[in-house]
Order: C-alpha cells, then sequence, then structure tokens
C-alpha cells in the first residue's frame, strides 16, 4: 500500500493555486485540487469550507507579501526615487516568486466578495505606491508630465507580466530579471 502523503492547509492552497492559475478559478473544481494534491476532496474540506476559502487564502498571501514590501526599509527610508525603485524591484520579486498567486490575483474580476477585497487591497497599494510617485515628482526625481496613477498601471503592467513568462531555473536568474524592470523603469532602454 503507497504511503499517504502529508498535507496541511499551506500545501493545499499551494495545489490549488497551481490549478487555478492554469486553468482560471471559475473552470478549476475541487476535484481537480484533491487530484493534483494525492488527497480526497474531504481532506481538503477539513481545512477549508470551499473553493472560495482557498481563494482568499491565496489571495491574501500574494498581497499580504506586496503590502510588506512598503514597510521594508528600503521602501521607507531615503529619497523617494529610491524608494520608489525599491519598491518596483521587491515587487517584481514577489511576482516571481509567487507567480500562482499574483497571477490569480491579476485575474480577479470582482465576481465574488473574495474577489472584490482583492480588488480593493490591490487598488490601495497602488495608491500608496502612486503617493510614492507624486512624492518623487515633487522632489523632481522623477518626470511629472504622466499622471502617477498611469505611471503605477504602466510600471506594474511590465512587472505583472511577468507572471506569463518568467520559469524558475531558467537561464536568467529572477534577481537579474527584477534589478532589469527596475533599470527599465528608471533608466529606459536608451543605451
Amino acid at each position: 500500500m503507497e504511503a499517504r502523503r502529508p498535507y496541511d492547509i499551506d500545501s493545499v492552497t499551494d495545489v490549488a493555486f497551481r490549478i487555478f492559475a492554469e486553468r482560471g478559478f471559475d473552470a478549476a473544481s475541487m476535484e481537480d485540487v484533491a487530484r493534483a494534491a494525492g488527497i480526497t476532496k474531504a481532506s481538503i474540506y477539513h481545512h477549508v469550507p470551499s473553493k472560495e476559502a482557498l481563494l482568499a487564502r491565496g489571495l491574501d498571501r500574494a498581497l499580504t507579501a506586496l503590502f510588506a514590501v512598503l514597510e521594508e526599509r528600503d521602501a521607507r527610508e531615503g529619497a523617494p526615487r529610491s524608494r520608489l525603485a525599491a519598491i518596483v524591484r521587491r515587487a517584481a520579486e514577489i511576482t516571481m516568486s509567487m507567480r500562482a498567486e499574483v497571477s490569480v490575483l491579476f485575474r480577479v474580476r470582482g465576481n465574488s466578495k473574495t474577489e472584490r477585497e482583492a480588488m480593493e487591497r490591490r487598488r490601495a497599494f497602488d495608491a500608496c505606491v502612486a503617493e510614492l510617485v507624486r512624492e518623487a515628482q515633487a522632489a523632481g526625481e522623477v518626470r511629472a508630465d504622466i499622471e502617477p496613477a498611469m505611471i503605477v498601471r504602466l510600471i506594474f503592467g511590465m512587472s505583472n507580466s511577468l507572471v506569463e513568462w518568467y520559469r524558475p531555473g531558467g537561464r536568467t536568474p529572477a534577481a537579474a530579471i527584477a534589478a532589469a524592470v527596475e533599470r527599465i523603469v528608471f533608466e529606459g532602454i536608451d543605451g
């Protein structure tokens, strides 16, 4: 008889978010998650009451990680431009290290209370970063001819695209990709 794989709510959430990222939250079933985890649906329901609860757990992971960036020393101390650069770099790193969670976060559309709450938290994160862009503009450290909210959307649009093409173990390490995102944001592509 084959030994049962150990699992806990965190490992089940990991598996669920891989499935949600691959198939979409609505298309994925708890049976899909259970099969991928090598456990029964009943085992999942022992830990969470619903697929929506798994969604909430994973989205919270991603959003908590993003908000934690705002509390890091490099994001709180120094000139606004250097603080903003630290946030851009770290957000790219989180996007790559939490690909499944962040991918699902970017695809929520407000179809449920959980999705609406996640969207509100993401908007609050973006608003914090936009305020920092305003500070950098006022200090003359970044261009002032583009609305801060648009700058944030453009920066994170580029960074968010990492979930589509980045794969761990590829030719370019995640740290180098995050540094490239930061350089392109602040230096452009001119040689």
